[in-house]
């Protein structure tokens, strides 16, 4: 039986995070071609192979911060619930699996940073 994925709005917003930095790079065309392989392929296969991405949580940190991070995250995960991460194309994806349904939780652009740089130093 196939998964279900959900949207959630977190993934929502980081889409319109992603709309606007690939504009200023490429224009429309750029979040054209991620929407159309979002539809056409990443979904489709999420639904037939939930689990195809990387665990999220397998890695172990290099850092204390880190590791202490990483406790903290497993500590709040629900145990039936694994999160996983995907790469396609220009993208990372982060997801949930829980049951049979999927939850796509954000995506980055491999070229956008993780703070707003032009805040902090202009």
């Amino acid at each position: 039986m196939p998964s279900r994925v959900r949207i959630t709005a977190n993934f929502q917003k980081s889409l319109n995070s992603i709309r606007e930095f690939v504009a200023e790079q490429e224009g429309d065309a750029g979040f054209d071609r991620l929407m159309e392989r979002a539809f056409n392929d990443v979904i489709p296969n999420f639904e037939r192979f939930p689990k195809m991405g990387r665990d999220f949580l397998a890695p172990a940190p290099l850092s204390e911060e880190g590791r202490a991070k990483l406790h903290a995250l497993r500590a709040k995960n629900a145990n039936d619930t694994e999160i996983r991460e995907y790469i396609t194309d220009e993208y990372l994806l982060l997801y949930a699996v829980r049951d049979s349904v999927v939850f796509l939780l954000s995506v980055r652009h491999q070229r956008q940073l993780s703070f707003d740089l032009r805040t902090h130093w202009l």
